[in-house]
């Protein structure tokens, strides 16, 4: 990692001291324990603060449209997939953007860890991570988890591990994992659909409607969102389930086809709410229905904005 870091640390500085961008957005540590968070700067002498490890999480994506100028972004595989997404909604334009691509093995969930060691992330001594397992030292003693026990679940069968546009590659190409579900996921395909109404009813009555999940999320650009319209008013401004579900639900059926399975929805949720079990069903049917996997080809036409005669209709029933 320290190799990659100093790589990125020389190409960032290279691109500001030729002028080749005027802005570099990546990620620096953060004020908690084994945290990073987001680093935009233009000033060379910041750029030592740069790191790539495995606790990169953010999608810096989600900052494009606000920057003015040409940048250079970091970009893990689904990054790079939502900047493709935006460049198909002409939202951000390939020429203003350095891709500062960044092969991922997989991004570490702390809460997944603190859960399992039962500690938390400030009573953790150091987190080390191979090729098929990470290493815990919790007050001297060390325990050894597989992966698929504590990355995220979007990284969990990840398909483009290596960005699949990029203009500038930190690192050695990552080959796909194998594909995996999440446990959620698959609990919630197997219930009857009256237990899984229960569920999200009791899901959606936590939600505290903060819109960190919009907030957060590269795929909702929109000036002014529905939920902010008072003509007609869509939703009561005060968090009740049934507005809640319904928000999700439109959230949902936006970012069809815009999706990249980041899963940032669910990382940002305060109350835990599984999200991104929406998404990633929005997420499987627009590749069985229309063959279409999001951000893949910056000439591809958009998913909701192309229509071929020969497509089905029947989609609906």
């Amino acid at each position: 990692m320290e190799e990659k870091t100093e790589k990125l640390k020389n190409e960032a500085r290279k691109l500001l001291e030729k002028g080749q961008v005027c802005r570099i957005v990546g990620f620096e540590p953060g004020s908690l324990k084994f945290t990073t968070t987001p680093l935009i700067t233009g000033e060379k002498d910041e750029l030592d603060r740069l790191v790539i490890n495995p606790f990169i999480v953010n999608n810096l994506s989600v900052y494009l449209t606000g920057l003015k100028g040409c940048v250079a972004v970091v970009a893990k595989g689904c990054d790079s997939r939502s900047i493709v997404s935006l460049i198909q909604d002409n939202k951000v334009n390939r020429e203003d953007v350095v891709i500062l691509g960044i092969p991922c093995s997989g991004i570490v969930d702390l809460s997944k860890i603190e859960y399992l060691v039962g500690k938390d992330r400030d009573e953790l001594d150091d987190i080390t991570v191979a090729n098929n397992s990470i290493t815990v030292t919790v007050g001297g003693e060390k325990r050894e988890f597989t992966k698929s026990k504590v990355l995220f679940d979007n990284c969990l069968g990840c398909e483009l591990p290596t960005p699949r546009e990029y203009d500038i590659l930190i690192g050695e190409q990552v080959a796909p994992s194998p594909a995996l579900e999440s446990g959620k996921l698959k609990e919630l395909k197997d219930m009857p659909p009256e237990e899984r109404w229960r569920f999200w009813k009791e899901e959606f009555s936590r939600c505290i409607r903060c819109y960190a999940c919009r907030n957060v999320c590269p795929a909702c650009f929109c000036n002014r969102c529905f939920v902010e319209e008072t003509e007609p008013q869509w939703l009561l401004p005060t968090p009740h389930w049934q507005d809640n579900l319904l928000f999700q639900v439109t959230r949902t059926i936006h970012v069809a086809g815009r999706c990249t399975e980041c899963g940032e929805c669910q990382r940002a949720c305060p109350v835990g709410i599984p999200l991104r079990s929406m998404t990633r069903e929005m997420y499987d049917l627009a590749g069985e229905l229309f063959h279409y996997k999001a951000g893949m080809d910056k000439d591809e036409e958009p998913l909701l904005t192309a229509y071929e005669v020969e497509e089905a209709e029947n989609f609906f029933g």
